[in-house]
């Protein structure tokens, strides 16, 4: 299976061994839905490269039509599909050679703080040379 993936929040427990997703339109090459065709076995990498954690999930997947309630509203994309997978099986892999990674919206985030701070402070000293001169 080949996905393109998707916006954050995009794979959906759907209950206790059942994981599913919309599959959007897009490429046109198909590959999920022929690779499915002939060998439903399914294994997906979720990563969380902030925790440098990853989880594999091993299942079997079906296509089938229609979005199921699936589809992620804030992403504008035509749904084809919904991907199916029956969890046999997971695992936390060993994080030793993943990266440390941010989010974008986490690090402006973050770096809003700093900047305000920053600004804050400068202001402050500003004050303080003006009182000293």
């Amino acid at each position: 299976m080949q996905h393109r993936g998707g916006p954050r929040g995009f794979v959906r427990v759907l209950d206790d061994h059942t994981l599913g997703f919309a599959d959007l339109r897009g490429n046109r090459q198909y590959i999920t839905r022929g690779n499915l065709d002939h060998d439903n076995r399914v294994s997906l990498f979720l990563m969380d490269y902030a925790r440098q954690m990853r989880l594999k999930i091993l299942g079997r997947a079906q296509v089938v039509e229609g979005d199921h309630g699936l589809a992620v509203e804030e992403y504008p994309a035509k749904v084809d599909h919904t991907v199916l997978i029956d969890v046999e099986g997971f695992n936390w892999n060993c994080a030793q050679h993943i990266p440390q990674l941010f989010p974008r919206d986490a690090v402006d985030h973050a770096l809003g703080h700093l900047e305000e701070r920053i600004a804050e402070l400068e202001r402050e000293n500003a004050r303080l040379r003006a009182g000293q001169s």
